[in-house]
């Protein structure tokens, strides 16, 4: 499965933005799929997961209630909706899947990367 992420970009505090996953080779049915982000000299940080197949979502505690993470099957798209984004949220974001669905936190369950898109949430 290749992973193709896109829809980063500037964006002024306050606004809103919407990441795309889109996955070819094969579909993301069965699959998990999960967007991490890594800021300038930090660690990769959980963002959100999705199970395809049942749709359950997880989130993580710094994104919670501000992003919404959402799939399209027609599209085999997964999306990442951000809103109320910060500079604190400025970061390169990786979407990534899994097969066997399911919602994990931890980026080494997931075997498949997508490039990467900046996000840049200026002050």
């Amino acid at each position: 499965v290749q992973l193709q992420a896109s829809g980063g970009g500037l964006v002024q505090a306050g606004g809103s933005l919407r990441l795309s996953c889109a996955a070819s080779g094969r579909t993301f049915v069965n699959h998990g799929v999960a967007w991490f982000r890594q800021a300038p000299g930090k660690e990769r940080e959980f963002v959100a997961s999705i199970s395809w197949n049942v749709g359950e979502t997880l989130y993580g505690h710094s994104v919670k209630g501000r992003f919404t993470i959402s799939r399209d099957s027609a599209k085999n798209t997964a999306y990442l909706q951000m809103s109320s984004l910060t500079p604190e949220d400025t970061a390169v974001y990786y979407c990534a899947g899994r097969y066997g669905g399911g919602v994990y936190t931890t980026a080494s369950v997931y075997t498949y990367w997508g490039q990467g898109t900046l996000v840049t949430v200026s002050s």
